[in-house]
């Protein structure tokens, strides 16, 4: 396992590797079960900011502009602990929310379907 521990008090944004857009994936799992809850994507400013205040901030890449999750709603996402993989092109966000709800349909998850699945295929060995 190569995953390393961002300290969130020293550390520097610009050591991350972000793709050719200037962004990086940060996957948000719940601290207190690790369930995967969303997949959000950061620059350099909006992961500064997220480290600054403790709160995750996204860029949107639809709205083109930055994205304070719980700003509008009210469902805020406060960040534990950041961790990187060893290529330190993508974000592990251990977080707690605020309210119930993460995903903009007003589910506990963005990987919940519809009908209340969160599984696309399941393979068979």
């Amino acid at each position: 396992m190569c995953e390393k521990e961002i300290n969130m008090t020293s550390f520097d944004p610009s050591e991350l590797t972000y793709d050719e857009r200037g962004l990086i994936p940060a996957i948000l799992q719940l601290e207190d079960n690790g369930t995967v809850i969303m997949l959000g994507y950061m620059n350099q400013a909006t992961m500064k900011k997220t480290i600054e205040i403790g709160q995750a901030v996204f860029w949107s890449r639809s709205r083109q502009e930055v994205w304070h999750k719980g700003a509008t709603s009210g469902d805020f996402v406060n960040v534990h602990s950041i961790t990187t993989d060893c290529d330190r092109d993508v974000v592990i966000l251990k977080v707690s929310l605020v309210e119930n709800g993460i995903c903009h349909t007003g589910a506990s998850s963005c990987f919940i379907t519809e009908s209340g699945q969160d599984q696309i295929v399941e393979l068979k060995a």
